[in-house]
């Protein structure tokens, strides 16, 4: 028994943690890079480009940080997709004048919006969107809470389309090689937690059903993700 069988849930370090924390400051960076080692970046922008058919008018991108993730993204799929209305959705707002300048170059406007996002979406019940994007987010939440959350994101767009850890015991060996990047404690801590809560298999799929879903792809990805594409119930992306 490896103890990965199961998903493990534990507090992260950096949620608990103010947004100009010191600590939270370096975490942030340390993320950026890992983002970078994992090939978040043209996993998402792979994802995009298979299931969106069409350029979108709006994504709403959950758990969203501090942007850097989707600028990346979006500067793989600006020559494709102009003048997107991305929101960026997180609990805090770490939205900077410098990044919104960086979307504007691009063509694309940006709206921060610093929520709960289970309050937010039973607060913007009639809000839609033409794909939702999730990067290293879902972990956070057991099965229950999923679902939940499936089911207030499902009406919400045609698609919901994630990145996240996958739970294996290669990607749970990679995370003591991060003092190596010269990541901190929080990020030393809080990458072996997200692989021990991440995902494996077709555990997504199965939640996803449960909300009455249609689960489009779900697999591995490179070494350490784990990627899930769920349709809406009466939606044919």
């Amino acid at each position: 028994m490896s103890g990965l069988e199961h998903r493990q849930l534990e507090p992260e370090i950096l949620d608990g943690l103010a947004a100009d924390d010191p600590r939270a400051l370096a975490a942030r960076r340390d993320l950026r890079r890992i983002n970078a080692l994992m090939f978040q970046t043209k996993i998402m922008a792979s994802l995009l480009r298979k299931f969106v058919p069409r350029p979108p008018r709006r994504i709403l991108e959950v758990g969203a940080g501090d942007g850097k993730f989707m600028l990346a993204v979006a500067r793989r799929m600006v020559g494709q997709w102009p003048g997107v209305e991305l929101v960026m959705l997180d609990r805090v707002d770490l939205i900077t004048a410098q990044l919104r300048g960086d979307f504007d170059r691009l063509g694309w406007a940006v709206e921060g919006v610093a929520a709960d996002v289970f309050g937010w979406a039973r607060k913007n019940e009639d809000t839609r969107f033409d794909a939702i994007t999730v990067n290293l987010f879902l972990h956070h939440f057991d099965d229950a809470e999923l679902v939940r959350l499936f089911s207030l994101m499902a009406p919400k767009a045609p698609l919901l389309l994630a990145a996240e850890p996958s739970r294996t015991k290669l990607a749970l060996a990679a995370t003591r090689l991060l003092p190596a990047i010269g990541a901190n404690d929080v990020t030393r801590n809080d990458a072996a937690q997200s692989v021990r809560a991440g995902f494996r298999g077709s555990e997504l799929s199965g939640l996803w059903r449960a909300v009455n879903g249609k689960p489009l792809e779900e697999r591995r990805a490179g070494l350490f993700s784990h990627i899930f594409v769920g349709a809406s119930a009466g939606d044919d992306p």
